[in-house]
């Protein structure tokens, strides 16, 4: 009789919490705004993965959650020392959607409901223009008792300033009337095509 009050207490409470997505006081310091629970001690069981190590503005960037099912998140872009929402989230997967963080619209991806999402969850990020470095933090919440805070990814490097040198560096030496180099390559680009 114990255990079936407690279990439908608990999810009561859950639904009690948030479950249709992070208030936007949450934006900053990322805590669910649960009463009385606090994040888990232990490392969490989750990786944020990217399809990419480096970021260009107009570029998507990929980022999955990888680990257990989960059914709470928020998910945010930052650069180091900054607590506030860093680019734009783009049409956000099942069961998600958009938070308004740092005056935009698009700051961050939220839960929309309870439901459990899991490593085929895809989130897609635009990047904007700066050539500062970047990663994502998330929050993951399992249950509502249950959550794991500052689980972070790798960081992000621009390449947007290596492209920008290769095309100068190129540039610069078209310009010095280099035209033994751009002989050699016509002649092995001639000899592959012939």
């Amino acid at each position: 009789m114990l255990l079936p009050g407690l279990f439908i207490f608990q999810v009561l409470c859950f639904v009690d919490a948030y479950p249709n997505g992070a208030p936007t006081g949450a934006c900053e310091d990322m805590l669910p705004r649960h009463a009385g629970v606090l994040p888990q001690p232990s490392p969490a069981p989750y990786t944020l993965l990217t399809n990419m190590g480096t970021f260009q503005p107009g570029k998507p960037i990929t980022v999955t959650i990888i680990g257990p099912e989960y059914r709470g998140v928020l998910l945010e872009a930052r650069t180091e020392g900054n607590t506030n929402a860093l680019g734009t989230w783009r049409l956000p997967p099942p069961d998600t959607k958009f938070l308004q963080c740092s005056e935009s619209p698009y700051g961050a991806v939220t839960h929309a409901n309870t439901n459990l999402k899991g490593n085929s969850t895809v989130y897609n990020w635009m990047p904007p223009s700066t050539s500062s470095p970047v990663y994502f933090m998330a929050t993951v919440a399992q249950q509502r008792t249950v959550f794991w805070v500052n689980v972070r990814s790798n960081t992000l490097t621009s390449g947007k300033l290596d492209g920008l040198h290769l095309a100068t560096d190129a540039s610069e030496g078209m310009a010095r009337n280099e035209p033994l180099l751009l002989f050699v390559i016509c002649a092995f680009v001639l000899k592959v095509l012939g």
